[in-house]
């Protein structure tokens, strides 16, 4: 890092002879200023300053008080930095403001006006060479609003947000991580179809619409406790253009040109603009978010969950930042904000472009700066954070820190993954991990030649008494085992990532050959019968065992990712099952609750299981002492359980062979079942007192009555 030496600020002296006092005046600046400029950097390049100890208190972003409006970036290596403001997103003619810097390398001006509502953005001088009106206008990393442009390089201007909300009585729903089951959702794939019924569909709003079929009322209907929404922190959702270079990069993977999913943030304490406006208005080259409403929006999306109980979590990504577009951190100061190599060169170990430095003491505050305002301000319950091991042990531990201050019952989880895999590190600080041996061990890792349990397979080194490890949480009491406690566990069976469960199974089962061309695709997602006992045996599975249960959005009804065929776009791959959607901004994403319907007996399957799972307390909140397991000799693809609470006395037994009937025989007593192959729930369906035989690929629940 010897080049960051280089690199100054300016201290107390210098600004004395080198700046004009601006605070309260308004300065514009000419081109004509170049020379002087020039001369000014000469003099602050004697001036160094180690960026791994640089650290201010200060206040960041733009705020107002007493009919005044302060300016404050932190950018350590800047020489130069000027705040552009404008009185529309659309103008290019700004009035423009010479900041000054600290001794920290905070960058400020106080305004003595109230510039609510105005847009602002700042131009980054690095060097003597640095011409202003060529330099990009910078986002204010702090800024609480943002107006994006959408276009290839996402341009965006700040907005001086100062907005009074009602919540009401809203706060932060207290919930065991034990009780959590998690249904993992994009905002504007859950109405954007005509069949939500939604009258502002995509959007913060028409995800919470009332009285219509999709949405919050499916949510509810569908009995999970908890939604956990991907990204919808501003980001960069255009591209590089297809087969065409822009800054230096060649886009030959992506010809919609489009990044859907939200993975690409651009701003970490502004709501998305792109779920505030309507779902089929997009347009190239225009201004979204000018008028700031998703703020708003936003917190009338997360009030209107609450009502129902309903806790609500983001998907967060603070391992990198937007990789195309042009006027963001890595214009303000790259070589105190990245990871880079000995040639400058970003590191990206996330495979998104570049890797923020969290181990710098200022980007660790901005993350957990981050995490307070959305939970303060938007009465967030909790984060799952994308690539968590990018993230250095000294900003995770803060975070739970003092996020835990805010809300105890805060939830933490993460993918334990990006430069590294360590689920065990982060359940020893007290953090939540997706848990991948579950999802391989159970479906497989993949459905062409890594199939998993209920296909009747063993997928690399996976053993009934892993199978049996997941049943209690895959606590490190056993042998391969991943975490401290079971609720440290999320246990899943599908993503947003990969193949839908639904199509793992379809692929899996060789019925639908994942290179085939699908024209039909009402009639492609009805499930065979087979189809359906192996979808069955799997939520069984999954919402039987210890942990954090976590669903992806369709999981319920076999949703099938089909890549959309009436389009002008260049896919060689339409009609195709999608494995890897985040670039499709339409039907293939999209929600379709007509599938729902055709898929209803495994729909209410998920339903039933639901409800088993949050009415009985043995399915989340047993350990290991209370749950005893059967299995049958010679076949390792049957198995039962016994779980003994006192007042709640359960026996849970799978058949994953794919031919034979298996018996089992049951403790002495009265048993009620109330899952079987077909149905799944809290009330009887039958009663048996001595054994019960399963047929192929089924599972069943049964309570002890006396």
């Amino acid at each position: 890092m010897t080049r960051n030496k280089i690199y100054s600020i300016i201290f107390p002296v210098v600004i004395v002879l080198s700046f004009i006092n601006l605070i309260g005046e308004n300065l514009f600046i000419h081109e004509s200023d170049a020379e002087q400029i020039a001369v000014k950097t000469e003099i602050f390049a004697a001036n160094k300053i180690d960026l791994d100890e640089v650290f201010s208190q200060k206040q960041l972003g733009s705020f107002v008080s007493n009919n005044s409006t302060c300016f404050r970036l932190f950018a350590p290596s800047a020489f130069l930095v000027y705040l552009n403001i404008y009185d529309s997103a659309e103008s290019d003619k700004p009035e423009s403001f010479e900041m000054k810097a600290d001794d920290d390398g905070v960058w400020e001006i106080l305004i003595d006006k109230d510039l609510s509502g105005k847009f602002y953005g700042y131009k980054v001088l690095h060097n003597k060479n640095d011409v202003i009106d060529q330099m990009p206008l910078c986002v204010d990393p702090y800024a609480k609003a943002v107006a994006s442009f959408t276009s290839y390089n996402n341009p965006r201007k700040s907005i001086v947000f100062n907005h009074e909300y009602d919540w009401e009585d809203d706060t932060w729903i207290q919930r065991d991580w034990r009780d959590l089951i998690i249904y993992e959702m994009h905002i504007r794939d859950m109405t954007a179809h005509t069949s939500s019924g939604a009258k502002q569909p995509g959007t913060y709003m028409g995800l919470v619409e009332r009285n219509i079929t999709g949405g919050l009322n499916y949510i509810k209907e569908l009995g999970v406790n908890t939604v956990e929404l991907l990204p919808a922190m501003e980001s960069g959702n255009c591209e590089l253009p297809y087969m065409d270079s822009l800054t230096g990069k060649y886009n030959t993977w992506n010809p919609y040109e489009r990044n859907h999913w939200g993975y690409m943030t651009s701003n970490f304490f502004a709501p998305s603009s792109y779920y505030a406006m309507k779902w089929n208005s997009f347009r190239w080259n225009e201004w979204t978010g000018t008028d700031g409403s998703q703020v708003n929006k936003f917190k009338d999306m997360v009030k209107a969950f609450h009502s129902e109980g309903i806790a609500v979590v983001m998907d967060v990504v603070y391992n990198h930042l937007s990789e195309y577009e042009v006027g963001n951190l890595k214009q303000i100061d790259r070589e105190y904000y990245f990871r880079l190599d000995e040639n400058r060169n970003y590191i990206s170990q996330s495979g998104c472009g570049n890797d923020l430095k969290t181990e710098r003491p200022m980007v660790r505050r901005m993350i957990v700066e981050s995490i307070l305002y959305w939970m303060k301000e938007y009465h967030i319950d909790g984060f799952r954070f994308d690539l968590g091991k990018l993230i250095d042990w000294e900003t995770v531990e803060e975070i739970t820190r003092e996020a835990r201050k805010v809300n105890p019952n805060v939830i933490i989880v993460c993918e334990p993954w990006g430069g590294g895999y360590d689920p065990k590190g982060f359940s020893l600080r007290e953090w939540g991990s997706w848990n991948d041996q579950i999802r391989n061990g159970i479906k497989g890792e993949n459905p062409f030649n890594g199939l998993g349990w209920i296909f009747g397979k063993w997928y690399g080194n996976n053993s009934l008494d892993r199978i049996k490890s997941y049943v209690n949480g895959t606590l490190v009491r056993y042998e391969h085992g991943l975490f401290q406690k079971a609720e440290h566990s999320v246990n899943y069976l599908e993503s947003h990532d990969g193949y839908t469960l639904g199509d793992f199974i379809r692929i899996g089962t060789k019925e639908v050959p994942a290179d085939e061309k699908i024209y039909n695709t009402d009639e492609h997602v009805k499930l065979t019968a087979r189809q359906l006992r192996l979808n069955k045996l799997a939520a069984l599975f999954l919402l039987t065992s210890q942990g954090i249960t976590m669903i992806h959005s369709g999981q319920e009804f076999a949703r099938s990712k089909v890549i959309e065929t009436d389009n002008n776009v260049p896919d060689k791959n339409k009609g195709k099952m999608d494995h890897n959607s985040y670039e499709k901004d339409n039907t293939t994403n999209y929600v379709n609750y007509k599938h729902a319907g055709l898929n209803s007996d495994l729909l209410q399957y998920y339903k039933g299981l639901i409800k088993l799972r949050s009415t009985f307390e043995s399915f989340r909140h047993s350990d290991p002492s209370h749950i005893t397991f059967y299995t049958i000799k010679d076949d390792n693809f049957a198995l039962g359980y016994h779980i003994n609470r006192g007042k709640e006395n359960f026996i849970i037994v799978f058949n994953a062979n794919q031919e034979k009937e298996r018996e089992f025989i049951l403790p002495k007593g009265d048993w009620s079942v109330l899952v079987n192959a077909d149905s799944a729930g809290i009330k009887p369906i039958s009663y048996v007192n001595d054994k019960i035989i399963l047929e192929p690929v089924t599972g069943m629940v049964l309570k002890k009555i006396k």
